[in-house]
């Protein structure tokens, strides 16, 4: 696991290996096309056909990667050094540290020039970028930092050390941390594009994005409690975590709130407001009332924070292994 972060860090994903999700995605069109040709605009058999795309993706994603995980089993027939490298591979294909990083800089970079900040944003948030100006372009860079750092690495994460802990605990032919990765990431895909409240993806979309929700909801907890331990005093902690729950819960996702709003306390920058998401604003609530509105330097705070929480989850489960 560290190191498939540290892979992950360094050189993201290459442009020369094929992405899982990238994978998982063309599926989710196929299916979904196939869904709606027999469904039309009916909302249960749409909610039955995104439940059935929703099994087949998770299922088939996490099967392949328990099939993957075999190779490194003592009977694979796989030389030792190439099976732990092609797991290494697979493992840091899950993980989106390097890549939300480089595209949140990539925004920044592009600052003052407007148009082109524009256009790099739309690539990683779903709000309409269109009339953002300068300080809106910063707040959404600081807004899909937060956010994604939960959905694109603690999360997958989590469940990478979940999948690790089970084989350590005797479960060596369960599913390990490939295996859940690879599920965890499959409901993350399904709920990106699938998860949306208009047309039928109101009723399509509705299995992928529950089920989004609730595997991501223990990760963004550990993510609430122990972002301010690595980046506050520890006298901080109470109020910290207090004041981020109380801003981050009148939001309608569980999860998404929470993931900004600690990350707007220790970071120091201010969140939230009216977004543009097609003809519809919406409003989302403020989050770090108190702090200034952000800033390059207060993205870039936000960024190195994960790094800081992801290197301190690592430590921990290595030092968990070793005491086992």
């Amino acid at each position: 696991m560290i190191v498939a972060a540290g892979l992950d860090l360094l050189v993201g994903d290459p442009r020369w290996s094929p992405h899982p999700v990238v994978a998982m995605g063309r599926v989710i069109t196929g299916l979904r096309h196939w869904v709606e040709r027999g469904a039309g605009d009916r909302p249960l058999p749409l909610r039955a056909g995104g439940a059935l795309i929703t099994l087949v993706l998770v299922v088939g994603s996490g099967g392949t990667g328990w099939l993957l995980e075999r190779l490194i089993l003592p009977q694979s027939p796989l030389p030792h050094p190439l099976a732990a490298m092609l797991l290494v591979l697979a493992l840091a294909s899950a993980l989106a540290a390097r890549s939300l990083r480089d595209s949140v800089l990539a925004v920044l970079h592009a600052l003052p020039d407007l148009p082109s900040a524009r256009d790099r944003l739309s690539w990683i948030v779903g709000r309409d970028v269109s009339q953002l100006d300068q300080d809106d372009i910063l707040r959404a860079s600081a807004e899909t930092a937060s956010e994604n750092s939960v959905d694109g690495l603690f999360a997958p994460l989590f469940w990478m050390l979940i999948g690790a802990g089970l084989w350590q605990a005797g479960f060596s032919q369960g599913p390990g941390p490939l295996a859940l990765a690879w599920a965890f990431k499959a409901s993350s895909t399904l709920d990106s594009m699938l998860g949306y409240k208009h047309g039928r993806l109101r009723w399509l979309g509705t299995a992928g994005a529950r089920l989004d929700d609730l595997l991501t909801w223990l990760p963004c907890r550990l993510v609430l409690i122990t972002l301010p331990l690595v980046s506050l005093p520890w006298t901080q902690w109470p109020t910290t975590v207090r004041a981020a729950t109380a801003d981050g819960r009148p939001d309608p996702s569980p999860n998404a709130g929470l993931s900004e709003s600690i990350f707007a306390q220790c970071a120091d920058v201010q969140m939230g407001g009216l977004n543009r998401y097609g003809n519809t604003w919406i409003s989302k609530p403020v989050l770090s009332p108190q702090s200034g509105k952000a800033t390059a330097e207060g993205v870039h705070k936000l960024l190195n924070l994960s790094l800081k929480l992801e290197a301190s989850w690592l430590v921990a489960a290595a030092g968990w292994s070793l005491l086992q």
